[in-house]
């Protein structure tokens, strides 16, 4: 099972999160691409060090959106939301390449990764952009989501992704930030959750049901104030009950 975060969240002087301590722990790192959060020398400094630790580096792509995190749904035309995906996995790889590794994956962030599980035409320019840059890079996205479906059928490898520390509806889909239940806090209960998810491929959702998840990777939101501890019991959870923790690809 992989274990991933998402890391260089901050901007200029402020930053979001341990990115360092966090890559001691996870095998791959979701870098922000400076669309949604991250600039520059930030995309630098993480693929820097991930390189240094052997973490694997995937481009988490998002709107155009910094003063909201990419927490806000935008209704892009298709060619513009390829355009913007594919300028931001390029833009991370170059920055990737200078330490001698590459963007191995991809993963939509935030409102992007939503809309993309629901709405064909935005999960199509997300598709189209990674075929443009490289068919043989992994989509990270949500187990038989409307994305992982249209990857499929371009010849793309979906990688579905489970959750620690967010809330599932019935149907698969995430509960929205907004609602009651969207995030777990306790980490006894986020890593109970990882354990379920990696073991038997489900998740319970916020109504009690039990929903089919089959995953190849757990993901720890790196912004949170306990990701470093939650990312840490999660690993040692993970490595006594299914073994090593290694990257998917």
């Amino acid at each position: 099972m992989d274990l991933n975060a998402d890391l260089g969240e901050g901007f200029g002087v402020w930053r979001l999160g341990d990115d360092d301590a966090l890559l001691d722990v996870v095998t791959s790192a979701n870098v922000a691409c400076g669309f949604h959060a991250g600039d520059p020398a930030t995309m630098r400094r993480v693929c820097t060090a991930a390189a240094a630790r052997g973490v694997v580096v995937g481009a988490q792509v998002g709107y155009r959106d910094l003063a909201g995190f990419g927490r806000r749904r935008i209704d892009y035309d298709f060619a513009e939301l390829r355009d913007d995906v594919l300028y931001q996995i390029a833009a991370l790889d170059g920055f990737c390449r200078v330490v001698g590794s590459r963007v191995r994956y991809v993963k939509p962030h935030g409102a992007l990764y939503n809309a993309a599980s629901v709405d064909e035409e935005q999960a199509a320019a997300v598709v189209a952009a990674v075929v443009d840059f490289d068919p043989a890079l992994p989509l990270l996205c949500l187990p038989g989501s409307v994305l992982a479906q249209i990857a499929t059928g371009a010849g793309l490898r979906p990688v579905g992704e489970g959750f620690a520390d967010r809330g599932y509806l019935p149907d698969g889909r995430l509960v929205p930030r907004s609602a009651p239940g969207a995030l777990l806090d306790d980490i006894d209960a986020a890593t109970a959750q990882a354990l379920t998810l990696a073991s038997r491929g489900e998740a319970t959702a916020v109504d009690g049901s039990r929903v089919a998840c089959p995953v190849e990777s757990i993901c720890v939101h790196g912004d949170s104030l306990a990701a470093v501890a939650l990312a840490r019991r999660i690993r040692a959870a993970l490595e006594s009950a299914d073994g090593p923790v290694v990257a998917f690809v």
